[in-house]
């Protein structure tokens, strides 16, 4: 039997070959090196080496001789009920510390639960998990927020079961208000949980953040969610509705070249003609609307409306127009 690894031919990692090995053991209570080979489709050399990396990570492998002998496992080994790899350990601390950073920290709820699964694994496994976690640093992404596990739950459950909950909402703005919706989705996006939702008070599709739902309660009440939902595709086209700030922004540029720029929380953008196009949604912050979002787009437009979002821009561009008045005469220049 040729060696998939000897021969060039793709093969999975020693790691996982390994691990393989110890499922085949964990199910049987003796097995040879040449049933190992076969059921690993490699040679008896490379399955003897397989053995020798458990027992490296710490997993006792015992060898019986004589005519009914081979490895098995240790008397009294326990095991994991989960066993990953050393890639998919890592892999699985740098997917954690990149959605939280806070895990670092074993005092955090995520990061207790990470200690618990690095702590279940093999030494030879665990211990780069460890390192990883220790000498990492994470830097908190400044547009995420903590959602509530409970919460989360609670909006999970009434997805799958179809049923209207009843959440109380505090808007951005710090208004609080009840309402009866239909939970269709929930949506992760950029480090935010989204409820994708129908609002039985507005009647109308919604998107609320959940770190903003204070409390979800299921009612009586059941719905059925449109045919084919594509929850992230109507999150995308439902974030730019809803707010409390209409905008519309006329651009001196083809919607082709627009488009890259445009963000879906921005609005809609719809062509105008050949070369020009314009974009129109709501928002609750038209101060960073202007500064953060249309400030960064390099091609020329005109804010045409509402009116808060003209007075942000007028606003903006008195302060950067300030920013390069020459001094009046008698004005100390110097810095202090």
């Amino acid at each position: 039997m040729s060696d998939p690894e000897a021969s060039g031919l793709a093969a999975p990692s020693p790691t996982a070959r390994a691990l393989r090995t110890l499922e085949i053991l964990r199910d049987r209570p003796v097995t040879t090196a040449d049933q190992l080979a076969r059921r690993l489709g490699v040679t008896e050399r490379a399955a003897r080496r397989y053995v020798e990396i458990l027992r490296e990570a710490g997993i006792p492998v015992v060898s019986e001789r004589g005519p009914h002998g081979g490895y098995r496992l240790g008397r009294g080994t326990r095991l994991p009920p989960v066993v990953f790899t050393q890639e998919e350990a890592l892999g699985l601390v740098m997917a954690v510390l990149d959605g939280r950073p806070a895990a670092i920290d074993a005092e955090d709820r995520v990061g207790a639960a990470l200690g618990k699964v690095i702590g279940a694994l093999p030494a030879g496994i665990g211990r780069p998990a460890v390192a990883l976690r220790t000498h990492a640093a994470a830097v908190p992404d400044r547009d995420s927020s903590p959602t509530d596990p409970a919460t989360t739950s609670v909006l999970v459950e009434a997805v799958a079961a179809r049923r209207t909950v009843r959440i109380g909402y505090r808007s951005g703005a710090g208004k609080d208000w009840e309402s009866d919706v239909d939970p269709w989705a929930v949506v992760v996006r950029h480090g935010r949980w989204y409820l994708l939702c129908h609002s039985h008070h507005a009647n109308a599709i919604r998107t609320y953040r959940i770190d903003r739902i204070g409390a979800a309660r299921p009612t009586l009440g059941t719905f059925e969610p449109p045919a084919d939902l594509d929850p992230v595709a109507v999150l995308e086209e439902h974030l730019g509705a809803g707010w409390d700030y209409p905008t519309r922004v006329v651009f001196a540029a083809p919607q082709a070249e627009v488009a890259p720029w445009i963000r879906p929380p921005m609005g809609r953008l719809e062509p105008l003609g050949e070369d020009s196009c314009v974009l129109v949604g709501t928002t609750r912050n038209t101060a960073m609307y202007a500064q953060e979002w249309l400030a960064a787009i390099p091609l020329p437009f005109r804010v045409e409306g509402g009116e808060e979002l003209r007075a942000a821009m007028a606003s903006l561009a008195a302060r950067l127009g300030a920013a390069i008045a020459d001094p009046m005469p008698g004005d100390d220049e110097s810095v202090a």
